[in-house]
């Protein structure tokens, strides 16, 4: 009995190992790659990087003028100040500056939905600084490889400005750069993202299909590694009496690439296995982890308001925590920010180089958060001094006044990245002020004192996720990620190892693939003079 199970599960193996080595051979070099590298994308900071400096001469109407000038009743949860077109602009409204509404800060115009092809072009020469006429225009009517995995493929059409420099721009009707590639960038994601994320345009337009496809395929890989691991254990003989190996007692029966194959599984089998998972589960439903919640907006000419009618009154059920985002920002109106135009901030700090001016308040206080040229940022009062953080007890006594039972909240300052809280380019915040709820959730507020707000907000709901996606792929744990570069070299290594055993896998397969094709192509009387030969 044991000998028919141990042939089914080798039969299994060998034929997933067949069937799939070449795409697992795939993800783990490319895994390395994923490490430092991804999609080509365009970010806020890059938009920054490249717009002008805003010269206060230009910005005539304040923040409150340029509402009135569309007709906004209540003001919108963001209002920022930066450059379109070359030229000042309130950003009313919107998600991260997407669907927001243009006011011309010099006119109080609002952008068209749709900019004139005059307008594109000077925005692609103000991005590349190179003139248009140095570039192929395409219009882009069909995903392709940039522009198939994003929000991008629901944008079109849009106008593709390719450079012989390799530079290529892709701008939508909103006059915009939606994207931006390189050859470098490319380079980069074809060695990374392309291939570990089958991003191949031909698969990934069919959104549907492609999840399935990735989805099954891993789920297949697991259940083959996981094989794979316990033939090895099965044949393994830590007392060296039951094999030999070049006249000598040995622990495996193996010569050659099986060898190989089967001293890779026993040491990488372990990591192939929870990466195959954990790739497998990408799409599945898990509770999305909890960000820091955007402002929502209530009352009339308010920004920064309680959202959604969960104000501090607001019912609690199942535990959940009325807003602390908009708790900490308060109540503030865009009138309340008439102590200081924009105009005079920028007249002020002319030495900074300001590109843009966000609208901010902790706790009803109104400041500015102003961006500067490499990329800092500050805020400053309505008096134009720089106002260095906020009080920690404060921000301490909100958490407790939004919290189902003040008396259970826990609070302390972090200066490293933990389980939930972490970033492995060290681009977020710290020292932080972590805030557990012990509610029914387990939740637990991350608090960014400096700049009075939320930097995270995570609960028990998003464990599964947590570990056995961002922690098993990742290998996402502070005893790794807070002692760079331990986790480049413990990951770096793995994926050699699985390359490794994907390498042999593919020798073995092709070896076993190509005697079973050899048979099918043979005269049949090839066919029995191969098999007299194997006989004797």
């Amino acid at each position: 009995m044991a000998t028919r199970v141990f042939k089914f599960l080798l039969f299994f193996h060998r034929w997933v190992g067949v069937a799939l080595c070449a795409l697992f051979l795939l993800w783990f070099p490319s895994g390395v790659g994923m490490m430092y590298w991804g999609m080509p994308s365009v970010t806020a900071a890059d938009r920054l990087a490249r717009a002008p400096v805003i010269d206060p001469a230009r910005v005539h109407l304040s923040p409150a003028e340029a509402a009135e000038r569309i007709g906004l009743d209540v003001a919108p949860a963001q209002v920022r100040l930066n450059s379109f077109d070359g030229r000042p602009v309130y950003r009313l409204g919107g998600r991260g500056g997407a669907g927001a509404r243009l006011v011309y800060a010099d006119t109080g115009q609002e952008q068209e939905d749709a900019a004139p092809q005059a307008m594109r072009e000077r925005t692609v020469a103000a991005w590349t600084g190179r003139p248009v006429s140095d570039a192929r225009v395409e219009s882009v009517t069909e995903p392709d490889q940039w522009t198939v995995g994003n929000q991008l493929r629901n944008l079109r059409p849009l106008w593709k400005y390719s450079y012989p420099t390799g530079e290529q721009v892709y701008i939508g009707e909103s006059g915009e750069v939606l994207m931006h590639t390189t050859t470098m960038s490319r380079l980069q994601a074809y060695v990374s993202a392309v291939p570990h994320w089958l991003y191949f345009t031909p698969l990934r337009k069919h959104q549907p299909i492609w999840i399935r496809f990735a989805t099954y395929t891993a789920m297949v890989g697991t259940a083959g590694a996981i094989i794979g691991v316990t033939l090895g254990l099965w044949l393994y003989s830590p007392t060296k009496k039951k094999y030999r190996f070049a006249g000598a007692p040995s622990s495996i029966p193996y010569r050659g690439q099986k060898r190989w194959h089967t001293i890779f599984g026993l040491i990488f089998g372990l990591a192939t296995v929870s990466w195959t998972l954990s790739g497998s589960l990408a799409f599945l439903p898990f509770p999305p982890p909890q960000r820091a919640p955007q402002p929502g907006i209530v009352g009339n000419n308010t920004v920064g308001g309680v959202g959604g009618g969960q104000g501090q009154g607001a019912a609690r059920g199942r535990g959940a925590n009325p807003n602390l985002a908009a708790s900490l920002r308060g109540r503030s109106r865009l009138a309340d920010f008439a102590p200081m135009h924009p105009r005079e901030l920028l007249s002020q700090h002319a030495d900074l180089r300001i590109k843009e001016i966000e609208l901010g308040s902790f706790v009803g206080r109104p400041f500015y958060v102003a961006t500067l040229t490499d990329g800092t940022s500050r805020r400053f009062g309505l008096d134009g001094h720089v106002i260095d953080g906020f009080d920690h007890g404060a921000i301490i006594d909100i958490v407790k006044r939004i919290a189902i039972d003040p008396t259970a909240v826990e609070t302390r300052v972090i200066d490293q990245y933990d389980y939930y809280y972490f970033d492995r380019t060290q681009q977020r915040p710290l020292p932080v002020i972590l805030a557990l709820m012990h509610d029914a959730d387990g939740t637990r507020h991350y608090v960014d004192s400096r700049t009075g707000t939320v930097a995270g907000t995570y609960s028990d709901r998003n464990w599964a996720r947590r570990f056995f996606y961002n922690g098993l792929h990742s290998l996402s744990f502070p005893w790794l990620y807070n002692h760079r570069p331990l986790w480049d070299i413990v990951v770096i290594t793995f994926m050699i190892g699985g390359t490794a055993l994907c390498t042999t896998a593919l020798v073995l397969g092709w070896r076993v693939l190509g005697k079973r094709l050899t048979k099918l192509a043979a005269p049949p009387t090839a066919a029995l003079e191969a098999r007299e030969v194997d006989i004797s």
